[in-house]
């Protein structure tokens, strides 16, 4: 029911790009275009700056930019309450989630929930934590699950899930570490370890710093994008990775890695869901109660 022009420019006022929006919404670009031009002539203003190849708001841009979020986020909240007065379930929902809750976690909750609601379009973007709160306060998303420490203040975090952070190793590794190893020890040997502004990282470097290590003063050799890259190097590498613990269930199950504790450092944290302030309700509530209460 919701007005496509305004869903169109939304789109591109949010890339910045006719060509970038065509491919979001599977349409072509003149009508793209055309959209926009219908807009301007609507409100007898321009909605963009045009300057060669690149576009940029005008103030009317900007003013309808901040209207058409709240009017299609009502068409959304109209849509889902409408449906629910026959309990039916539908619309859109966009997810957003970060790298560790998008490969370990969420695929046990998607499939279940696209079971019991058929009738929700759902879509899933996976990047780190700070990626994901980013696409949130870009309205690119309803809904972020993030790992990691750090807070915004403007968006609401509701915890779903506990995790550990783990320092793990081959089995198979020369480096023949013991078992258990103090903080200071781990300083000695060579790590990989997730990107910056990956949770993952937030929390690694919040326990050392409680043990007055800092970040920079660990022998890393390298920082991968993936849990998934860390635990193929440390395979391939005489390293050390410090990754989710749920991220390698099979291989300490299987043996082909362990863990190394580390001696009074505690690396836990908290999954969260995040939502701006105030946005709370509609599917993405639905998404969020079904999360927490699922134990399949």
């Amino acid at each position: 029911m919701s007005d496509f022009r305004l869903r169109v420019f939304q789109s591109v006022a949010k890339n910045l790009s006719f060509t970038k929006a065509s491919q979001e919404l599977y349409i072509s670009q003149p009508a793209i275009s055309k959209h926009i031009q219908e807009l301007e002539a609507n409100y007898q203003t321009r909605l963009f700056d045009r300057q060669g190849n690149k576009i940029s708001l005008t103030e009317a841009g900007k003013l309808l930019y901040e209207h058409s979020i709240r009017i299609l986020d009502a068409y959304k909240q109209l849509e889902y309450e409408m449906h629910l007065l026959n309990n039916e379930y539908s619309g859109e929902l966009r997810l957003g989630a970060s790298t560790t809750i998008s490969q370990y976690v969420l695929p046990h909750f998607l499939g279940n929930f696209i079971r019991k609601f058929p009738e929700v379009a759902l879509s899933v973007m996976n990047g780190n934590s700070r990626l994901i709160e980013t696409a949130l306060l870009e309205n690119r998303i309803d809904l972020g699950l993030v790992e990691g420490v750090l807070r915004l203040p403007n968006l609401k975090y509701t915890t779903f899930l506990k995790d550990e952070i783990v320092v793990v190793s081959n089995t198979q590794s020369k480096l023949n570490v013991p078992d258990e190893i103090t903080p200071e020890e781990l300083i000695a040997y060579p790590l990989v370890l997730r990107e910056r502004g990956s949770g993952t990282l937030d929390v690694i470097e919040r326990a050392l710093l409680k043990h007055h290590i800092k970040i920079t003063s660990l022998n890393v050799l390298m920082h991968l994008g993936s849990t998934e890259s860390i635990k193929l190097f440390i395979e391939n590498t005489d390293c050390l990775g410090i990754v989710s613990v749920r991220s390698v269930t099979k291989e300490l199950a299987n043996g082909t890695l362990r863990i190394i504790e580390v001696k009074d450092m505690s690396m836990h944290r908290d999954f969260c869901f995040v939502q701006q302030q105030g946005q709370e309700g509609g599917l993405t509530n639905l998404f969020t109660q079904f999360a927490s209460h699922y134990k399949g």
